[in-house]
């Protein structure tokens, strides 16, 4: 009864529109209070801290910092220039430059919604020049960012390793496959929607204006080389290729490219400390929450309840996409994670799944909820950047939420996918 309250509470808490820092907090605490009045306040505190007091959390900032370093400055924009140059001339043309940008921008940011906010403002009125309709153009931009989020370096991996102490390094070069399998579904109905209304070819530009541009990007290209290379090959850890990062994004922006002054550096850098923060306070409550999941044996139910019924693991893993896509309808990507991982992710141990695979079909997940209306992160990140109605991004969005669950489908059910590359490269 007093658990069910507290559940009715949380809910009661997410509709009032409370933050949902207080909507993980307060239910937490009242848990505390009703089944576990003699615990010393002084855990709790502990929880709280714990859950941000970890070196692996450190990759967080950094990404974050280096990601609006790029959007602000040349980087992204440059990434964009190459992957035009070398799919502009494709059958859809800027539709797979949307799709090939945003993975490029992926591979140096780890976020989806600084993805959505560099790829609308460059890439939107190509879209509608080149013959696109609004709608489509605005779910396309929206849409292409979840790659972001599987294309190695992740935020969303990086804390899931954290939370389960799953290599990083592994998640990285599963997501590298997982954002493939997407963005090549996302490309297929790009060609699809192109010969279907009919856009034009853009001219195919030769190799020598390919290499120039190329070469003109050549900072912008080493950003990807450095972290990716340098994690996969084990010269350093993915907090440190994230600092990295940072450092790098800098120089070139501020000293070779001089597209950021030092106020819009200041800028930048105050946007990132904002950012960063409103994470890691979910963090810290996630922590508080995740401890008093495992006080009351919720993974044990699970499984008692699984094994009542007979359910095998695919049962389990249809329950798990649920899960996510509810969630992702109504709170943002990171409280899911925080809330729905600590309960599921034992219980995916004890079945023999592998947590890479896991990892990336909860990954998949957090990705698919930053785009499902009616409270899809992403969706209010390109209605504020291009001023555009949220409801007709939510009718462009609609169709590429079909495509998402498709391939979630295949990344569920065919673990090879996740899993092929990181075996190749680690053993």
């Amino acid at each position: 009864m007093m658990l069910g309250l507290i559940l009715i509470l949380a809910v009661a808490l997410l509709v009032l529109g409370f933050e949902m820092f207080l909507v993980l907090a307060v239910p937490a605490l009242a848990y505390k209070a009703m089944f576990y009045p003699t615990l010393p306040d002084l855990v709790v505190v502990q929880k709280i801290l714990g859950g941000v007091d970890h070196s692996t959390l450190l990759a967080i900032p950094f990404f974050v910092f280096a990601a609006n370093l790029m959007g602000s400055g040349q980087i992204a924009q440059q990434l964009v220039s190459v992957v035009k140059a070398l799919l502009g001339h494709t059958r859809g043309g800027m539709g797979h430059v949307v799709v090939g940008g945003s993975m490029a921008f992926g591979a140096v940011s780890g976020s989806a919604p600084a993805t959505v906010a560099a790829m609308a403002r460059m890439a939107y009125p190509e879209l509608r020049r080149s013959g696109y309709s609004d709608r489509f153009s605005l779910g396309l931009i929206v849409s292409s960012a979840e790659t972001a989020l599987l294309i190695p370096p992740s935020i969303t991996m990086i804390i899931y390793g954290w939370m389960t102490g799953t290599s990083i390094a592994r998640l990285f070069a599963g997501g590298l496959a997982v954002g493939l399998v997407l963005g090549l579904a996302f490309a297929i109905y790009v060609n699809y929607v192109a010969r279907r209304d009919g856009i034009a070819r853009a001219p195919r530009a030769d190799w020598a204006s390919r290499g120039r541009i190329i070469w003109a990007a050549k900072w912008a290209i080493g950003m990807p080389v450095i972290i990716l290379g340098g994690i996969y090959s084990g010269t350093f850890t993915a907090t440190e290729a994230a600092a990295i990062s940072v450092v790098y994004a800098i120089v070139v922006e501020v000293v070779i490219l001089r597209s950021l002054t030092l106020r819009g550096l200041f800028e930048v850098t105050e946007q990132s400390a904002i950012n960063t923060c409103i994470i890691f306070v979910l963090l810290a409550m996630g922590g508080l929450v995740s401890y008093f999941v495992t006080l009351a044996q919720v993974p044990n139910e699970i499984i008692g309840f699984l094994t009542a019924i007979d359910a095998g693991w695919i049962t389990f893993l249809l329950v798990v996409n649920l899960c996510f896509l509810i969630a992702g309808m109504f709170i943002d990507p990171n409280s899911a994670l925080l809330i729905l991982v600590p309960p599921l992710y034992p219980v995916a141990v004890a079945m023999g799944i592998d947590p890479v695979h896991f990892g990336l079909i909860v990954t998949l997940n957090i990705g698919l909820g930053m785009i499902t209306p009616p409270f899809g992160l992403d969706i209010f990140v390109a209605s504020s950047t291009l001023r555009k109605p949220v409801a007709t991004i939510i009718g462009g969005v609609w169709p590429f939420l079909a495509v998402n669950l498709v391939v979630l489908m295949l990344i569920t059910y065919i673990p090879q996918i996740s899993l092929f590359i990181p075996t190749l490269i680690f053993g």
